[in-house]
């Protein structure tokens, strides 16, 4: 069954940092471009930051633009979303998502594209 999983979402305080993950089951990674997104309550999904199946093209919405860092271990089949001074409205459900040859990065974000998607996890950034 082809599935992703993420994890590491939770509560933390403003200037805070956490780190998502991304984990595939039931297929390899290797060659899909995975993507990071968000959905806050009442508002649309937004591609937060992609990144290719080779690891080196990378995008970034322009709101979290230097201070999150995505990244991926193939070898672990696994994604990565490091997210630092979080603030209030980074608040939202972060998906993971995976497509196959996007024509690019931020293609696949601005556009939403995903194949497979996961569940989400609720990343809440409040004092």
């Amino acid at each position: 069954q082809v599935q992703l999983v993420e994890s590491g979402g939770g509560l933390v305080q403003p200037g805070g940092s956490l780190r998502l993950s991304c984990a595939a089951s039931g297929f390899t990674l290797d060659y899909y471009d995975i993507g990071w997104f968000r959905q806050a309550p009442g508002k649309e999904r937004e591609g937060v930051s992609c990144i290719s199946a080779s690891g080196g093209s990378t995008y970034y919405a322009d709101s979290v633009k230097g201070r999150f860092t995505i990244s991926r271990d193939n070898a672990k089949n696994t994604v990565y979303l490091q997210m630092n001074s979080l603030k209030p409205e980074d608040t939202a459900v972060y998906y993971c998502a995976a497509d196959y040859r996007t024509p690019t990065v931020q293609t696949m974000c601005i556009n939403l594209r995903g194949a497979s998607w996961g569940q989400g996890t609720q990343v809440t950034v409040s004092s």
